[in-house]
């Protein structure tokens, strides 16, 4: 099978199908072949902004990165957001639809699939090579009809399929013969091979069971990758596994709840990897320390994240945190969080109505259904570090705390500043993403002898770190093959 289209799938969720397809498509720019990412269908919370002015899955974006690329909305046609346990906002072609319930949204993936089909057929005919990114396993049964997220989109487009399992959580060898098993004998023959991720250890320990594989499915082994501790790749959705060592020495404690509806997490990377911040994501339940800084998150549903704080004790927790000096910061969801009332007049994240905010900026939001998509630059109100990153929000936000801006955003006042000067809102993802604004605002939190990394480099040698890991251990006279390279 030959085809300038390649689909990495998994055998479960977090298998390592973004990572391989991210390493996939670097090691394919950096020889010059003109090569894009794919996702037909990405659930996540992540998200990111586009050149084109709409938005896609944040993996995409770093995928889009591998390639030299800025990200594109045909590069992950259909966005879903969850804001409930059964529902979903529908992003097609980078702009919201509609919310759905799962039974609707099933009888709409035909339409989906058009949207799908129409962004492929736009990248193929623009790069030489395509790398798509399944989602979740083949395997679901339960998902099989319709489906435009895996086999179901590799049977439409008549592509070739690598299968990659993670053997770091063990039962690798069952995974990738009972996800085999369970697909049709049309799909079994479209996938090209296996590959192993996360391995370590002795790989010779390893060979018997790589021999059993082969001979029992006829399906080449194409690589075992080892473990890459401390890899960063920004997670898809789910809130990244690793843990880093805490620093040693003068260091930040921050501190950042992790919502039910916890959304672009990602604006937290460059203070989780800083080696002078002590940063702890604080889940349901767990009671932390005290903190320098605090950090509410962008939200899915604001009302509903907003109760779950109080009832988790997060409300007298900040109250207690700023009496004593510390320091708070809103971004998104948790700015409007911040204010005295959030409205949600047509019932856009849930019932019609209005909800007490924490009361600490004179605020109020009001959601509206055209949401705001913007890359943007500016610059603190602190002391004027360059900042940049995204706006993806559906809140206005108005009232006299606007009076005192925290950012200056292409000639416009953005945010607020509190009277006191210990709360900062902000619409802007990616905060953090520039050193000097870090800098910036881990002095403003009490820490003066900060030294902030350069993320942005950190984020490019971990993709040339993962290609030249694909290089070693991958074999890729079989993925230019798949390729027709």
């Amino acid at each position: 099978m030959i085809s300038n289209t390649l689909m990495i799938q998994g055998t479960t969720s977090d298998a390592g199908k973004s990572t391989l397809v991210a390493g996939l498509c670097r090691v394919l720019a950096r020889r010059g072949i003109a090569v894009a990412p794919f996702k037909p269908q990405n659930m996540a919370l992540n998200s990111a902004v586009t050149v084109d002015g709409g938005e896609i899955g944040r993996a995409q974006a770093v995928q889009a990165q591998a390639c030299y690329l800025a990200p594109h909305t045909d590069m992950n046609p259909v966005l879903l957001k969850p804001n409930s346990d059964t529902g979903a906002q529908v992003i097609i072609h980078g702009h919201a639809i509609a919310n759905m319930e799962a039974g609707i949204y099933h009888d709409y993936k035909t339409v989906a699939m058009q949207a799908v089909l129409d962004s492929h057929d736009r990248l193929c005919e623009q790069y030489r090579a395509v790398v798509v990114e399944g989602a979740g396993s083949p395997a679901e049964i339960n998902l099989r009809d319709r489906d435009i997220a895996n086999m179901g989109f590799a049977e439409a487009v008549d592509c070739p399929v690598i299968l990659i399992a993670d053997i770091d959580r063990g039962g690798v060898f069952a995974h990738l013969v009972g996800t085999l098993e369970l697909l049709s004998e049309t799909e079994q023959a479209r996938v090209a091979g296996f590959v192993i991720n996360r391995f370590r250890g002795d790989i010779a320990l390893l060979q018997s069971g790589l021999d059993w594989l082969e001979a029992r499915t006829g399906k080449p082994v194409l690589g075992v990758l080892p473990y890459l501790h401390g890899l960063h790749l920004e997670a898809e959705d789910a809130l990244p596994r690793d843990h880093y060592a805490r620093p040693e020495g003068a260091c930040l404690r921050v501190q950042v709840p992790v919502l039910p509806h916890i959304s672009n997490h990602t604006d937290f990377d460059a203070l989780r990897l800083h080696p002078q911040v002590d940063f702890e994501f604080v889940g349901p339940g767990e009671t932390p320390g005290p903190a320098d800084l605090i950090i509410l998150p962008g939200s899915k549903s604001v009302r509903s994240d907003l109760h779950w704080l109080r009832a988790q004790g997060w409300e007298a927790r900040i109250q207690r945190h700023l009496r004593y000096g510390g320091k708070l910061i809103g971004i998104c969801g948790g700015y409007q969080m911040l204010g005295r009332q959030v409205h949600d007049p047509l019932g856009i994240e849930g019932a019609p109505g209005s909800s007490a905010g924490l009361g600490l900026l004179e605020l109020e939001t009001t959601l509206e259904a055209h949401k705001q998509l913007r890359n943007v630059t500016g610059t603190l109100a602190l002391n004027g570090a360059v900042v940049s990153g995204y706006e993806i929000h559906l809140g206005v936000t108005w009232g006299p705390g606007l009076q005192r801006p925290a950012l200056q955003i292409e000639g416009r006042d953005e945010g607020a500043l509190s009277l006191d000067n210990q709360i900062l809102g902000t619409y802007l993802h990616g905060l953090f993403d520039q050193a000097g604004a870090t800098d910036a605002l881990l002095a403003w939190a009490g820490f003066s002898e900060a030294a902030s990394p350069d993320y942005q480099a950190l984020r490019e040698a971990g993709i040339d770190r993962l290609a030249d890991c694909l290089e070693a251990h991958l074999d890729l006279n079989a993925v230019d093959r798949l390729l027709g390279l």
